[in-house]
Parts: C-alpha cells; sequence; structure tokens
C-alpha cells in the first residue's frame, strides 16, 4: 500500500471486525511494518471479540483496543438506562463509545485506513474519495488538516471483497454466516434482508431521516454568530429527461390540479444526499419517458415551509409520488436509491409506467 510506504507507524488501519479485515490482509502482503486498532465499545457481540482474537493470532499482531472513557459511560447508563438510544436516537451513546474514543486514537496518529465503500449504501456514501484531508478528525500534529484518510476500498464491490477474503483464505467473523452485513454493536446491529443496502442492519429503528439532510443543515453559522443560507456551485438534474417544477405548478399539485402521474424529488442543491441521487434520479427519467409517469424536481430549500405542510417534505431529498387527479401523495420509504429500486417502487405505487 502506497498510504504504508508514506507513513509507517504514523498510520493505522481502522477494524471493526467486518469485511474490513481485508485491510490487515492487503497490508500483510506488502512485507510492511502496519498498526491495526479497533474501538471496543464494550457492547460488541462475542463473535466479534472472537474474531478480534483470531486476527491476532493469525497475523502474529496486537490490536490497539481503545476504549470510552468509564465515567462518561457510568453517567449516561444511570441517567438513562442501558437502552435509551431506542428512544432518543443512537448519537449520544455513539459520541461516547465510539466518536471520543476514536478521536483519542486518531491524535496518535498522521493517517488512517478505513473500509468504506460507496457500495455500503448509495444514499450516503456514493462520494467516498479513495484519499482524502479528514474533514473531521485531527491527528498528531493537531489542527485542520493533519490527518490523512485512506478508503482504499472506496471502489471496490461486496463481492470483490468477499472473494478475496474467501480466496486468500483470510479469518472473518462468524455473524456473516447468519446474515450479518455490516457490523457494529450487538443491540444496534441485526441481519439484513436478501437485497438491502448492507447499513440498513444498523439502527434500523431510526427514521430515515437520520441518514439524510434535515430542513436546517442547509444554514451555515458564520463568525459573527449571524447564520446564512449555504449555497451549491450548481444546480442539479441542468440536463435532461427530469422536468423542473413551477411554484405555480407545485401549488396547483398540492390542490389536486394534476393532469398526470408525476413522481417528484424535493430536493436542495446543496444537499450531499441529492446531489448523491442524481445520476439514478436521471436514468429514471430516461427510462420512464414516454410513459404515463412524469418525473420531476422541486428546489423545496427555496419554498420549505409549504413544502413541508402541503408536500411532505421533512428531510432533502425527499420523493414523493402525485397520483393523477386525485388530492394526496405517496412518500417513497427506503435510503435504497438506485435506479431499479426507485422504478420498482413507481410501478407499485404508479401502475405499469
Amino acid at each position: 500500500m502506497q498510504a504504508l510506504a508514506t507513513f509507517g507507524t504514523d498510520i493505522g488501519i481502522a477494524f471493526s471486525g467486518a469485511e474490513d479485515v481485508a485491510l490487515i490482509e492487503y497490508a500483510h502482503l506488502t512485507g510492511r511494518p502496519y498498526r491495526v486498532f479497533s474501538l471496543d465499545t464494550g457492547r460488541l457481540n462475542a463473535e466479534t471479540y472472537q474474531v478480534f482474537d483470531k486476527v491476532e493470532k493469525h497475523y502474529g499482531i496486537h490490536i490497539e483496543y481503545t476504549f470510552p472513557d468509564a465515567t462518561a459511560v457510568q453517567e449516561m447508563v444511570r441517567t438513562k438506562g442501558l437502552f435509551s438510544f431506542y428512544t432518543d436516537g443512537h448519537q449520544e451513546c455513539c459520541r461516547i463509545r465510539k466518536v471520543q474514543p476514536l478521536r483519542r486514537q486518531l491524535k496518535t496518529l498522521k493517517a488512517w485506513i478505513t473500509g468504506q465503500r460507496k457500495d455500503q449504501s448509495p444514499g450516503t456514501r456514493m462520494e467516498v474519495p479513495v484519499v482524502q484531508v479528514d474533514p473531521a478528525f485531527e491527528g498528531v500534529t493537531g489542527g485542520p488538516g493533519s490527518l490523512i484518510k485512506y478508503n482504499p476500498l472506496s471502489n471496490a464491490t461486496s463481492a470483490e471483497v468477499w472473494n478475496f477474503i474467501r480466496v486468500m483464505g483470510v479469518p472473518y467473523n462468524a455473524l456473516h454466516e447468519q446474515g450479518y452485513v455490516s457490523i457494529g454493536c450487538e443491540p444496534c446491529t441485526k441481519a439484513v434482508l436478501p437485497n438491502q443496502l448492507e447499513r440498513e442492519g444498523r439502527w434500523w429503528w431510526e427514521d430515515a431521516k437520520a441518514k439524510e439532510c434535515g430542513l436546517h443543515s442547509g444554514n451555515v453559522k458564520n463568525a459573527d454568530g449571524s447564520t446564512s443560507q449555504r449555497t451549491a456551485d450548481r444546480d442539479l438534474w441542468i440536463e435532461g429527461s427530469v422536468a423542473t417544477l413551477s411554484k405555480e405548478q407545485v401549488r396547483d399539485i398540492a390542490a389536486g390540479k394534476r393532469e398526470q402521474d408525476t413522481v417528484a424529488v424535493l430536493y436542495a442543491p446543496w444537499c450531499p444526499f441529492c446531489q448523491a441521487l442524481e445520476p439514478d434520479f436521471a436514468k429514471l427519467a430516461e427510462e420512464l419517458k414516454g410513459s404515463h409517469v412524469s418525473v420531476a424536481k422541486y428546489q423545496a430549500d427555496l419554498d420549505r415551509e409549504f413544502s413541508n405542510e402541503h408536500l411532505g417534505l421533512k428531510t432533502f431529498p425527499t420523493i414523493v409520488y402525485f397520483p393523477k387527479g386525485k388530492s394526496g401523495f405517496v412518500k417513497y420509504p427506503s435510503e435504497r436509491r438506485d435506479v431499479d429500486t426507485l422504478k420498482m417502487w413507481v410501478r407499485s405505487v404508479a401502475g405499469k409506467a
């Protein structure tokens, strides 16, 4: 790996106990020294601890385990109970058990390597670069730009990673044999159904809006404490078959004045999840061109109050079907937004398109 050659012992491989074990095999094959670290949240499955042990013995390494602050965990659990995340979201628990320990670990490094792939969740990870200056964490020298992040599996598929694991005889987590694809903490991870996205097995009880842009995430806080509207370099779906709805057309649609079935995306051009949706929604429009279903867009961040009240907008992007000659709408319910899944949904709610 070029990363190991560049940073030596100042770079670490983040190992979660899942298929990112492939990163350790790659590093081992280089013959160079390497470091591996894992976050022990205290809530992992027994199978994950077992694979940690197998990996250490297989490669003859010692994993650098990082633990959450005991006082912070104790205060959270005593105050809110062991399973508070089922009612108030996973962010607080993850911050204490994962983010803060990760931040401490990364402060000992100049670079780190992750197993993120674009195909793990096309709605949220399609922009994962192979290498980047870490936008969220700091390295050993401190300050912005002090940590480099490598995602060498970014463009690999799940099938490619697993072919490599099987061919090379790499030890893997036994949970994979029970239908688990993405593996995290035991209370927050479950097996997924066939053809579900990997990340749909994580925090499954939460609304998909946790993985999308909130209505106000386009507001930028300025140095003087004021806020201003986030802007984008360009609009989305400038060319192609996605129709643009005007404010007048949207109000007619909301009032039930609809001349044809319409599938519309309510979007904000600054939203990264809307940007990730752009190619597949454009393909959907091409494939449905000439059918009884119109595929359209409406820049709802410029008309938030109305869109929220009348069009079901809660987060960006929101995809909505408006049936011809009727009132009401049907919202697209999944974070899976590839063209085949979108087309299947359109046919389900609108009939043969």
